[in-house]
């Protein structure tokens, strides 16, 4: 067992496991139907990672693969908690890469391939275990540290596939919230364009990614926010009798999230019609 995992584990508190689960919609019908939870704060779990991350660093082979068996063992557990400080490991790991690219006692040089091939066995690990990254909270707290870090300077159409073909939710989840990076650079389209794909999905849980991501791209450009809002949508959704502009026919919740920084006159006014 690693140190991760046991440290994790004794930071179990039963009193918080009701309160979590409720939280996390975990009862029958509901989107987190079935998880289990030890009753960890997110701090804490941050501070364990902290602390520990380094311990999980891949061992590499001699044809230079990583090899994530300590990550294996905690993103593939029952309990929630625990995943969650998989995948957090796993962001300090990319994060760290240039600096520590290989587990303690590994002799071989630090290069730019190997540093490379790191990040991308990261990557390629958190794409091959997205059936465990099963709640809002684990996809929003490694995504956009993740993939988009990854994809600022690469060809993006994954997150357009995930956004319209994803398995779950969780999946097409991560195709617009990985998009905050690039928001964060001042790349606004594809933040704009993925909205358009989900922006009727079903779940109120892309209506709720979907406005917060449109909300943090008009902190950069409030005007092409305004302007996707009014422009005329030629979705089936819209009314058949009359043209209508974006925001008439988007769902409430994702409007409300998309215009939460307007000023209160402004909010108002697209909430009224």
């Amino acid at each position: 067992m690693s140190d991760l995992l046991s440290q994790m584990l004794s930071h179990a508190d039963p009193s918080q496991v009701a309160g979590l689960a409720r939280f996390f919609k975990t009862g029958p019908g509901q989107y987190g139907e079935g998880d289990k939870f030890l009753g960890i704060k997110v701090p804490v779990t941050r501070a364990v990672v902290k602390e520990c991350w380094r311990e999980m660093l891949p061992e590499i082979s001699a044809d230079g693969t990583p090899s994530f068996h300590l990550l294996e063992e905690c993103i593939r557990s029952e309990y929630h908690e625990i995943r969650l400080a998989a995948l957090l490991t796993l962001v300090e790991i990319f994060k760290h890469s240039k600096s520590c690219p290989v587990g303690a006692g590994h002799d071989k040089s630090v290069t730019p391939d190997l540093i490379g091939g790191l990040r991308e066995q990261c990557i390629d690990f958190y794409l091959s275990h997205t059936e465990y990254i099963n709640n809002w909270d684990l996809v929003d707290l490694s995504c956009y540290p993740l993939l988009g870090e990854w994809l600022l300077d690469k060809d993006r159409s994954l997150l357009y596939d995930l956004a319209r073909n994803g398995k779950t939710i969780w999946e097409q989840r991560i195709g617009i919230v990985s998009t905050m990076t690039f928001i964060r650079h001042g790349q606004l389209d594809d933040t704009f364009a993925i909205a358009d794909i989900l922006l009727y999905h079903p779940h109120d849980l892309i209506h709720k990614a979907v406005g917060w991501l449109l909300r943090e791209a008009g902190k950069r450009d409030k005007a092409r926010l305004e302007a996707y809002l009014q422009a005329h949508d030629p979705s089936s959704h819209s009314r058949p009798d009359r043209e209508s502009s974006r925001y008439q026919s988007m769902p409430r919740t994702a409007l409300r999230y998309a215009i939460e920084k307007f000023p209160e006159e402004e909010r108002r006014y697209y909430l009224a019609k």
